[in-house]
C-alpha cells in the first residue's frame, strides 16, 4: 500500500488550489531556456498526471511514472477521456523511481511536488539519481524541487489545518510535524476527517509522510556521483535566490 492510498480519493479536493497549469508554464519556460530542442519528458512521481497533461499541450511526448496505483488509475481515467492527438503524447506506468528501468532515454526528466524529498535515505537518493542518469539523453536536463534545508531549520515546520469542501463532502486535514534535525527528516502526521454532507457520516484517515529536507552540498554530491552538473537553483515559481525563508527550491541539472 502506498503512502497516498487512503486519501487519493480526496487529493483533487485537498489540492484544488494548486496551480498546475501555471506550474507547467513555469517548467516549459525552464525547458525552453536550458533544453530548447527537447521533445520527450519522463516525469518521475507523476501523481494524477496534471503537470503531464498540461505539458502535453505544449507538444511534449511524456511518460509518467508513479508508485501509487490509485493515482495512476486517476491519470489513466483522465487519459481515456482525451482526444486522440493529445492522448498519443501521454503514457503512464507503475514503478518505483529508485528502481524503474524503461530501456528508453528522454530529453527532460521532471520530479515535482517534492518527490525527491520523499526519498528519505542516502541510498534512496542515490538510487533515484542513478535512475535519472540511466534515462537522460546526453545534454538533457533534470528539473526537480525539494524541501530546502536552510528554511526548514530556520522556520521549523508547524501544525497546519486545512478545511475544504465541495457539494458532497467536507474535509478537515490536520498536519502535525515531528522534526528530526540530526537525520534531516520531518514526519508529517496527517489526520483527515471527511464528512458526507448528505448522510452526516464522518470518516477518519491517518497517514504519515516522511520528508527529507536537502541542502545544496547534498545535491551537488548526488550529481557528481552520477556525472551530472547542477546549473541552476532558485525559489520555486519565482526564480528568486533561495534564502532562509525559501521552503521550495527547484534545481536544474544537466547530463
Amino acid at each position: 500500500m502506498t503512502i497516498f492510498s487512503n486519501y487519493a480519493r480526496y487529493y483533487n479536493l485537498i489540492y484544488r488550489d494548486k496551480d498546475y497549469v501555471g506550474e507547467a508554464k513555469f517548467i516549459h519556460r525552464l525547458i525552453q531556456t536550458y533544453a530548447p530542442n527537447a521533445k520527450s519528458i519522463l516525469e518521475l512521481g507523476c501523481g494524477q498526471g496534471k503537470h503531464a497533461f498540461a505539458l502535453a499541450g505544449d507538444g511534449y511526448q511524456i511518460h509518467g511514472v508513479d508508485l501509487s496505483q490509485e493515482m495512476l488509475q486517476k491519470a489513466n481515467n483522465s487519459l481515456a477521456s482525451l482526444n486522440n492527438d493529445l492522448a498519443s503524447r501521454l503514457k503512464f506506468s507503475h514503478g518505483d523511481i529508485r528502481q524503474i528501468r524503461l530501456n528508453q532515454t528522454f530529453d527532460v526528466i521532471l520530479s515535482l511536488f517534492h518527490v525527491i524529498s520523499y526519498q528519505t535515505t542516502n541510498e534512496d537518493l542515490l538510487f533515484s539519481f542513478a535512475t535519472v542518469k540511466k534515462h537522460l539523453n546526453p545534454g538533457g536536463i533534470l528539473i526537480f524541487d525539494v524541501w530546502y534545508g536552510p528554511a526548514v531549520l530556520t522556520q521549523l515546520p508547524t501544525t497546519r489545518v486545512k478545511r475544504i469542501e465541495d457539494e458532497k463532502i467536507q474535509v478537515i486535514r490536520i498536519a502535525e510535524p515531528v522534526t528530526y534535525p540530526n537525520k534531516n527528516l520531518v514526519d508529517v502526521n496527517y489526520q483527515v476527517f471527511i464528512k458526507d454532507k448528505i448522510t452526516g457520516t464522518v470518516e477518519e484517515l491517518q497517514e504519515t509522510h516522511k520528508m527529507r529536507y536537502l541542502f545544496e552540498p547534498e545535491i551537488e554530491f548526488l550529481c557528481r556521483a552520477n556525472q551530472l552538473a547542477p546549473i541552476e537553483s532558485s525559489e520555486w515559481m519565482t526564480g528568486n535566490k533561495p534564502g532562509l525563508n525559501t521552503w521550495g527550491v527547484y534545481f536544474v541539472v544537466r547530463n
